[in-house]
């Protein structure tokens, strides 16, 4: 297992990335959850137990979890995502293929989540995040600069394309000519091909547990401050 798969894991991601809703709340605890927040998931969607899916829902669903066996984590986009099971399993094919077997580097592929992360302001993303971009050996200005939304000063050439690519992609929805040619210079066309669609995986993934006011469990810092 890979270091930055592992840290992942650790922080609860399963196979998949995760995020929050907006905001800097506290690590949630039972009695501090919204009344329509499950005390199991820490989201608006109930867990769903592999007993409780067909045979092709079980295939999917061990595939989220790892492998037969195993029992996929509460929290997250992959628990929540089973509620269509065929979408959890399209979803998680991209982002495998993205994570594992893409063009770019794991600590590009981090970085660009990172963005994503902020300007959705996505505390559970972030979170999970913050720990696998240092697994990934990301710079520390480069980790400051997005999570307190700085001007990208003083970074490298790369760090700075990845940050104004994402950005720009996010907030202009649109992506300047000069900006776009620089990224193919350093990336080739399926390598910007394959950083837009690591930024629209992340966003979905935000979209997804904003919609399910996906919470941090216990023992889950928020790390990612106001804007």
């Amino acid at each position: 297992m890979r270091i930055v798969e592992a840290v992942l894991l650790a922080a609860g991601f399963g196979a998949m990335a995760c995020a929050q809703s907006g905001g800097t709340p506290a690590t949630a605890t039972s009695s501090m959850l919204p009344k329509d927040i499950d005390p199991q998931s820490f989201s608006r969607l109930p867990l769903i137990k592999r007993d409780d899916l067909d045979e092709d829902g079980k295939r999917i669903y061990d595939e989220l979890a790892g492998g037969p066996g195993k029992t996929l984590t509460p929290t997250g986009p992959a628990p929540i995502s089973l509620y269509s099971p065929k979408a959890a399993e399209a979803i998680q094919m991209l982002n495998q293929y993205l994570r594992f077997h893409g063009l770019l580097k794991q600590r590009d592929y981090e970085v660009v989540i990172l963005v994503t992360a902020r300007e959705f302001d996505q505390q559970y993303e972030w979170s999970g995040h913050e720990m696998g971009a240092r697994a990934a050996k990301v710079p520390e200005a480069v980790i400051d600069t997005i999570k307190n939304n700085k001007e990208a000063a003083g970074l490298s050439d790369r760090d700075t394309l990845l940050i104004a690519f994402a950005r720009q992609s996010l907030r202009q929805h649109k992506l300047d000519s000069d900006l776009y040619a620089k990224t193919v210079q350093m990336f080739g066309k399926q390598g910007t091909l394959e950083l837009a669609a690591i930024i629209g995986d992340y966003a979905m993934a935000a979209i997804i547990l904003t919609a399910a006011d996906q919470h941090l469990p216990p023992g889950r810092e928020a790390l990612l401050p106001a804007k």
